[in-house]
């Protein structure tokens, strides 16, 4: 398979492709980053409680 033909292959799949619309496509970008936001304070509040405790303990 010479590169000119994998060009067109690549091409005619594309066409195929079932591209999401820009709604969807801002949908899913507010799930993550509102997913990525609650993940990122749970971590927190995990890291923040554990160094306390730690500290309690050692003290």
């Amino acid at each position: 398979m010479n590169l000119i033909q994998y060009f067109r292959d690549s091409r005619a799949e594309l066409s195929r492709v079932s591209w999401p619309s820009r709604q969807q496509v801002l949908d899913g970008t507010q799930a993550v980053l509102i997913f990525v936001v609650a993940l990122t304070l749970i971590v927190f509040a995990l890291d923040l409680l554990f160094s306390n405790l730690i500290k309690a303990v050692l003290a």
